[in-house]
């Protein structure tokens, strides 16, 4: 089991895969999802970072986790279906 920094490394990392692609670094973003040692890794660091972020917005908009996730839930049906 990874230790506290070895996860939020991860969290790190993943934040920057997304931001690499959001500014058009197809290549750093791939750099960096390479950097993980392994799948295991990868999906830590990603889940770290998604519970990260619902839980600001949660406490950006006074939501509990479970409302911020039904909504996120309800945009990603929206998005499927169109």
């Amino acid at each position: 089991m990874p230790d506290a920094h070895e996860a939020f490394a991860g969290a790190q990392r993943a934040a920057g895969v997304i931001a690499a692609k959001h500014r058009g670094d197809l290549a750093g973003a791939e750099e960096l999802l390479a950097a993980f040692p392994d799948e295991a890794a990868r999906t830590r660091g990603f889940l770290l970072l998604a519970e990260l972020a619902l839980t600001i917005m949660g406490a950006q908009t006074s939501q509990s986790m479970d409302e911020v996730v039904r909504e996120l839930s309800l945009h990603i049906a929206a998005a499927t279906e169109g």
